[in-house]
C-alpha cells in the first residue's frame, strides 16, 4: 500500500512539473503575420489608415488620446489669441497635421501653407551637448516664414535634375536629383551643412520608443564582423526629458531619444511654440524675437496630451500577407539581405501602465541604428554620432499606403523618390550590395519584392 501511494505521489509530482512548465514562445509561423504592431495592430486600408487610436484605451486615455489629437490638427495663431497662441514669429507651418497628412508623411515643397519640409543646418563643430552647432542669426533650422510685419530667416528653392537608371535587362527607371538654393536671407548666411527633411509617418513610434536598448545594441556592427557589410550604430543624444544622453531612436539621423522631446522640439522649432520643456523661442537673439510673455505658449498638459495621442496611434496592418508573389518577394527581400538594415520582427520591453506598447512582437522593418548610406544620399549634416552620410533605418510598417494616405507618395528623407523603385536605386553606400542584387534581378523578381514592400 505503501507502494502504491508512493507511486502515485510521483505521478502527482510529474504532473505538477508539466502544469508548471513556463510558456515558450511561439514560432513566428504561429503568428498572424498581419499584425504589424502587435495588439496595436488596426485593419483599416483606407486614406485613414495611420489616425486610429489603439484599441484598450481606458475611458480617461481615450479622452486624453482625443485632447492630444485635437491640438495636434489645431492651427496656431500670432499672440496675444484666446486660443491657441504663440505661433512664431518665425516657423515653418501653423499645425502639426499641416506637415503629417493623415498623421503619416508630407510632400516634398518648401515655403507653402501645405508645405511640409523643414531644412536643417549647421556650421562645424558641437554644441554644449554633443548636437549641431547652430548658424549664427540662424540656428539649426531654417524658419522660412514669417507673421506679418517679420522677415522669414530665408527662403528655399526646389528644383530637379532628371536622369536614368538601368537594369541589366536593359529597363530604365527615370530618376531625379533635388537642387537646393537658399534665397533672400535676412542676413548673411553662414551656414555650411544643409539638410532638406521630409515629414515622416507619426504612427507607432510609442512601440519604436518601447524597445529596450539592449536589443537595439544588439544589431550594431560597427566593424562588420560577419562580413555582410552592413555597420550599424546607434546614436546617443541629450534628452531634456530625463537630463541625460540616451540612445537614440526618432528622426531621420535617431537624433531624438523619446516622444515627448521629439513633440516639443517639433512645436518649438517648426511653429515656433514655446513649452515647459523648451521655453526659449527657436529665434531667441535674433531680431525677429519678440518677448511677449514669460509663460510658455502651451501649457504642459497640451504638450503631454500631443505625446500620448502619437504614442497611441495605431499600425496599419500588413495585407495580402499568403499571396504567392508577395511570399516569392519576401523570400527575395531576406535572400538580398535587405532584412540586415530593415529587421522584419522586434519584440518591445515591458511597460507598466500601456499594455498595448508591453512585450508586443512587432514588424517594423527597421533597426534604428546608423548606416551609411552613400555619397549620393549624403547631406554633409552631422547629429551627434551621425555623419553626414548616416541615416537611420526608415521602418517600412505601412509604406505600402502612402500613396492612398497622402495622395501622392514620396519616399527618402528629402522625397525624391517618387516610387519604392526609385527608393531602392538610391541605396548606397553599406547598401550598394543588396541594390547592385536587386538591379540584377529578372523583372519578375524585382515586381514580387515590390508586391511584398508594398504589402507592409
Amino acid at each position: 500500500m505503501n507502494k502504491r501511494f508512493f507511486t502515485l505521489g510521483l505521478l502527482g509530482a510529474s504532473l505538477l512539473l508539466t502544469m508548471c512548465r513556463k510558456a515558450e514562445p511561439f514560432k513566428d509561423e504561429d503568428y498572424d503575420q498581419r499584425l504589424s504592431g502587435g495588439a496595436s495592430t488596426v485593419f483599416d486600408e483606407s486614406a485613414k489608415a495611420f489616425t486610429h487610436a489603439v484599441g484598450g484605451l481606458s475611458a480617461r486615455d481615450a479622452r486624453v488620446h482625443t485632447l492630444g489629437d485635437l491640438a495636434f490638427e489645431s492651427a496656431f495663431v500670432a499672440a496675444p489669441a484666446p486660443v491657441n497662441g504663440g505661433l512664431g514669429p518665425v516657423f515653418n507651418n501653423v499645425s502639426c497635421i499641416s506637415c503629417h497628412h493623415n498623421d503619416g508623411k508630407g510632400s516634398p515643397t518648401a515655403g507653402l501653407r501645405n508645405s511640409s519640409m523643414l531644412f536643417r543646418i549647421s556650421i562645424p563643430g558641437q554644441n554644449e551637448y554633443g548636437g549641431p552647432m547652430p548658424v549664427p542669426g540662424f540656428g539649426t533650422q531654417l524658419q522660412d516664414m514669417a507673421l506679418l510685419g517679420t522677415r522669414p530667416e530665408a527662403k528655399v528653392n526646389i528644383s530637379y535634375e532628371n536622369f536614368a537608371v538601368a537594369y541589366d535587362d536593359g529597363e530604365k527607371v527615370q530618376m531625379r536629383r533635388p537642387v537646393y538654393s537658399i534665397t533672400d536671407p535676412y542676413t548673411t548666411y553662414t551656414g555650411t551643412a544643409f539638410s532638406p527633411r521630409m515629414a515622416p509617418p507619426v504612427f507607432g513610434v510609442g512601440l519604436l520608443e518601447n524597445i529596450p536598448e539592449a536589443t537595439l545594441l544588439s544589431f550594431v556592427d560597427e566593424n562588420d564582423r560577419d562580413g555582410d557589410g552592413i555597420s550599424g550604430k546607434a546614436n546617443y543624444v541629450y534628452s531634456p526629458v530625463t537630463k541625460r544622453r540616451q540612445i537614440g531612436r526618432l528622426g531621420f539621423k535617431s537624433n531624438t531619444a523619446d516622444v515627448l522631446h521629439q513633440t516639443a522640439s517639433a512645436f518649438q522649432q517648426d511653429m515656433g511654440i514655446t513649452s515647459y520643456l523648451l521655453p526659449q523661442e527657436s529665434c531667441f537673439g535674433q531680431p525677429q524675437y519678440m518677448r511677449l510673455s514669460n509663460q510658455p505658449d502651451i501649457p504642459d498638459s497640451t504638450l503631454q496630451a500631443v505625446a500620448f495621442y502619437l504614442r497611441t496611434l495605431a499600425v496599419p496592418a500588413r495585407r495580402d500577407v499568403a499571396d504567392p508573389t508577395v511570399l516569392r518577394g519576401q523570400q527575395i527581400f531576406n535572400q538580398l539581405n535587405c532584412s540586415g538594415c530593415h529587421k522584419p520582427v522586434i519584440r518591445t520591453g515591458v511597460h507598466q501602465t500601456m499594455l498595448f506598447l508591453s512585450n508586443q512582437r512587432i514588424q517594423p522593418f527597421t533597426d534604428l541604428l546608423l548606416h551609411d548610406m552613400g555619397a549620393d544620399l549624403a547631406d554633409g549634416f552631422t547629429d551627434n554620432y551621425a555623419t553626414g552620410s548616416e541615416w537611420r533605418t526608415m521602418p517600412l510598417w505601412g509604406i505600402g499606403l502612402f500613396e492612398r494616405t497622402n495622395g501622392t507618395a514620396f519616399y527618402l528623407h528629402d522625397g525624391r523618390a517618387r516610387s519604392i523603385e526609385e527608393a531602392i536605386l538610391w541605396h548606397g553606400g553599406e547598401a550598394e550590395r543588396a541594390k547592385e542584387a536587386f538591379r540584377k534581378l529578372p523583372k519578375t523578381d524585382r515586381a514580387a519584392l515590390l508586391r511584398f514592400v508594398k504589402s507592409l
